[in-house]
C-alpha cells in the first residue's frame, strides 16, 4: 500500500487541510507566546522570587525532554489532527488551572506537556499530507506563521497584562472584583487555545503510519533509543538534526545576548532591548519564506554556508553603536537563520518519515533541540556569572556558530539526498 507521501489526498483537500493546520498552528503559537508574558505578570503581581521568571521557561521545556520517548509514538498512533486537538486541550487545561489558582510554574508546566504532545503532530502531519516536493515550501509557511505568532504574541501578551486594558476588559465582562487583573490576560489566552482546538477538529483524518506494535514503557524507551541512533547514523538525518539542534540552542541564547548587548552598546532599557529582538524574528519569517520558494528538498544541504556566514554577525555587532545599522544586521541574522534552517527542517521530516515515522522523528528533534537550548543557555549563564564582558561572549558565540557549521558543512557537503 502506498504511503500518504506517495499517494496524497486530492489537491483541493490538501490545500484546505494545510490551511487549517497553518491556522491552528498560528493560533496555538500566538497563545503560547502571549501566555509567557501573562504568567510573568501573574508572578510579579504576587511578588514571586526573581528566579521564578526564568524557571517558567524551564518548566515549559522539561516536558519536551522527559516526554520525548512517548509523544512521538503517540503522535504516530492516531490521526495527527486529533493529536493536535489533544495537545491544545492540555494547554487549555493548563490555563484553566492557572485561573483556578494553581502555582504558575506548575500550570505552565502543564501547558508545556500540551506543547510537547502537539509538536510532533503539527510537523508530522505535513509529511503525511504533502508530497516531498512541497515540504520545504510548507515548512516555510509554518515557520513564517510561527514567527509572526512569536512577534504578535509578545505584543498581545504585553497589552493584555497592561493594568488599564485589563481593568477595562474585566469591567466589560462584568468580572471586576472577582478576577485579578493579570488573570484577564490568561482568560483571553484560554479562549485562543479553545479556538485553536476547534480548528483542529476540522482537519481530515489521514491514514495512521508507523504504529508501535507494543505500548509497554520498556518497549517504548528501547524503541526511542533505536530511532535516536538510527536518525543520528543516517547521513542526511545527522546533518539536519545537528543543524536544527544548533539553531534552536543558538536562537534561545541569542535573545539573551541581544538584550545584554543592546543595553551596553545602544544604552537601551529592558523594554527597548526586548522589543529589538523582534527584528530577528521578522527576518526569520522572510528567510523561511524565501527558502520555501527557492530551495527544493533535494538541494537542502546546499544552504549550510548560510549558517557559517551567520556566525559573523554577532562578532560584527560588537562594534555597532547606531540603532539603524543594528536593526539591519539583526534583521539579516534572522533572514540567514530562516533561510538555512527551514530546508534542513524539511529534510529532517522527510528522512524521519522514511526511517521511523514523522511523529517519532519530530519527538527526537524536540528532545535534541531542547537539550541544545539547556546546554547553550547554561553556558551563557556561567559566562555571565563569571562576569565576562558581553563583547567577549559575542565573539565566542559567533566563532562557535561558524566553527560548528563549518564542521557540519565539510562533513556532509558531498552527500546527495536519497
Amino acid at each position: 500500500m502506498a504511503s500518504p507521501a506517495e499517494a496524497p489526498p486530492p489537491p483541493a483537500l490538501v490545500n484546505i487541510s494545510f490551511y487549517l493546520v497553518l491556522c491552528a498552528q498560528f493560533l496555538s503559537a500566538l497563545a503560547d507566546n502571549a501566555l509567557l508574558f501573562a504568567a510573568i505578570g501573574l508572578l510579579m503581581y504576587f511578588n514571586a522570587p526573581d528566579w521564578h521568571v526564568p524557571a517558567l521557561q524551564q518548566s515549559f521545556i522539561v516536558a519536551y525532554i522527559l516526554l520525548a520517548p512517548f509523544v512521538g509514538p503517540f503522535a504516530d498512533a492516531m490521526p495527527k489532527g486529533r493529536v493536535m486537538f489533544i495537545g491544545n486541550g492540555l494547554k487549555f487545561l493548563g490555563c484553566l488551572a492557572m485561573l483556578a489558582g494553581m502555582p504558575p510554574l506548575m500550570a505552565y508546566g502543564l501547558v508545556g506537556v500540551g506543547a510537547a504532545v502537539y509538536s510532533p503532530a503539527k510537523y508530522g502531519i505535513l509529511t503525511e499530507l504533502l508530497p516531498p516536493a512541497r515540504l520545504v515550501e510548507a515548512n516555510g509557511w509554518v515557520e513564517g506563521a510561527t514567527v509572526a505568532a512569536i512577534v504578535l504574541g509578545a505584543i498581545l501578551g504585553g497589552a493584555l497584562i497592561n493594568p488599564g486594558w485589563a481593568a477595562k476588559g474585566l469591567s466589560l465582562l462584568d468580572l471586576a472584583g472577582r478576577l485579578i487583573e493579570p488573570k484577564f490576560a490568561i482568560l483571553a489566552i484560554t479562549g485562543l487555545y479553545l479556538f485553536a482546538a476547534l480548528v483542529n477538529l476540522f482537519i481530515p483524518r489521514l491514514p495512521i503510519d508507523h504504529r508501535l506494535p507494543q505500548r509497554r514503557a520498556a518497549f517504548v524507551l528501547r524503541d526511542f533509543w533505536h530511532t535516536f541512533v538510527l536518525l543520528w547514523k543516517d547521513p542526511l538525518g545527522q546533518v539536519s538534526l545537528a543543524v536544527t539542534t544548533l539553531f534552536w540552542g543558538v536562537g534561545a541564547t541569542l535573545r539573551l545576548v541581544i538584550i545584554a548587548w543592546a543595553a551596553f552598546n545602544l544604552q537601551f532599557g529592558l523594554d527597548q532591548a526586548t522589543q529589538i529582538t523582534a527584528l530577528v524574528a521578522a527576518g526569520v519569517a522572510v528567510g523561511a519564506l524565501a527558502a520555501g520558494w527557492l530551495i527544493p528538498l533535494e538541494k537542502s544541504v546546499r544552504v549550510l554556508p548560510a549558517g557559517i556566514f551567520l556566525g559573523v554577525f554577532p562578532v560584527l555587532l560588537i562594534w555597532v553603536h547606531h540603532f539603524w545599522l543594528a536593526a539591519g544586521m539583526l534583521f539579516a541574522i534572522g533572514v540567514l537563520s530562516g533561510y538555512f534552517v527551514v530546508p534542513l527542517n524539511a529534510l529532517l521530516q522527510h528522512r524521519g518519515h522514511l526511517l521511523m515515522g514523522a511523529g517519532h522523528s519530530i519527538a527526537l528533534q524536540n528532545f535534541n533541540e531542547n537539550l541544545g537550548i539547556l546546554v547553550l543557555v547554561s553556558a551563557y549563564t556561567l559566562m555571565v556569572k563569571a562576569q565576562w564582558s558581553i563583547h567577549t561572549i559575542m565573539l565566542l558565540f559567533g566563532l562557535f556558530i561558524s566553527g560548528i557549521m563549518t564542521l557540519i558543512w565539510r562533513r556532509h557537503r558531498l552527500d546527495p539526498v536519497h
